[in-house]
């Protein structure tokens, strides 16, 4: 049984603080095993209700390429959960129970802590409205990468710089974003058909697709998108008649992205891509 408190959930700030002493550190494994051990470290900081550290070793762990694995998302919903990241923790614990099924090793914890974060949203909620402010964010939508949230991005993932918090959290909403042929079934063992991943090199953004195969061979291509003189209003559309959400170039308007038939994560991403691009133009903002 999960049990949230207010107290412990306002004090994961001060634990992450120390947990900033790791972030330098650079593994010399090979990314599977290196996978494993952060897994390891977080499921132990976990069980410690060590929420800082099990933050870091989660951010750590989204900077590697590849597949997470599904227990990933079970802690990251726990850690998100704890420091009153709602829509993050929702999201994050839809992901894990449908990956790993009602087998999975945490699958009716999950749900228990599924239903304590809407308590504490309607919580959230009943005493936002009480104090006359406005609604509650709506359900299972990712915060927006706004202008107002950046501060809260850069101690979400603990970045250097506003720009670093927006690439790490695109990359979060691109791992659960994959497009697979077949939607009606989301496997561990089954990666998504077309994937995404983007990283920043200094005024330039490199965006990553894996496109996987027949036979799972996966070929990787490269394309790479100067900001300067770029609308940062990108824009993004999704299609019924093949299952898929695009996001378009903002260059010329050709289909950039294909992303999994969800608008809401569809539009986030959109938005996210559009802020970093924005962050970039203006050094004194980044």
């Amino acid at each position: 049984m999960v049990k949230i408190t207010r107290v412990g959930r306002r004090s994961v700030s001060g634990f992450m603080l120390a947990s900033l002493l790791m972030a330098g550190q650079v593994s010399a494994l090979e990314p599977e095993h290196e996978t494993r051990r952060l897994m390891l470290a977080t499921e132990e900081a976990v069980s410690s209700e060590s929420w800082g550290e099990a933050g870091e070793y989660l951010n750590r762990l989204q900077q590697l390429e590849g597949e997470k694995p599904a227990n990933y998302f079970y802690f990251r919903g726990r850690v998100m959960l704890e420091s009153d990241h709602y829509n993050e923790a929702q999201a994050a614990l839809e992901k894990y129970v449908s990956l790993a099924g009602s087998e999975g090793e945490h699958y009716t914890d999950a749900l228990k802590v599924i239903t304590n974060v809407e308590k504490a949203r309607q919580q959230e909620g009943a005493s936002a409205k009480n104090n006359g402010s406005i609604d509650p964010e709506p359900v299972a939508i990712i915060e927006p990468a706004s202008e107002q949230s950046l501060g809260k991005l850069r101690e979400l993932y603990l970045a250097d710089s506003n720009a670093d918090a927006l690439v790490i959290h695109a990359n979060t909403l691109l791992d659960v974003a994959g497009w697979r042929e077949d939607q009606r079934i989301v496997r561990l063992d089954r990666p998504a058909d077309v994937s995404y991943r983007i990283e920043r090199l200094n005024d330039t953004i490199s965006i990553q697709e894996s496109r996987r195969e027949s036979g799972g061979r996966v070929v990787k291509t490269t394309e790479s998108m100067g900001v300067f003189g770029v609308n940062p209003q990108i824009e993004w559309n999704c299609e019924s008649s093949t299952a898929s959400c695009w996001i378009y170039d903002p260059r010329d308007g050709s289909r950039l992205m294909k992303l999994s038939p969800d608008r809401e994560r569809a539009e986030e991403i959109a938005r996210t891509l559009g802020r970093l691009i924005r962050t970039m133009q203006s050094p004194s903002q980044s």
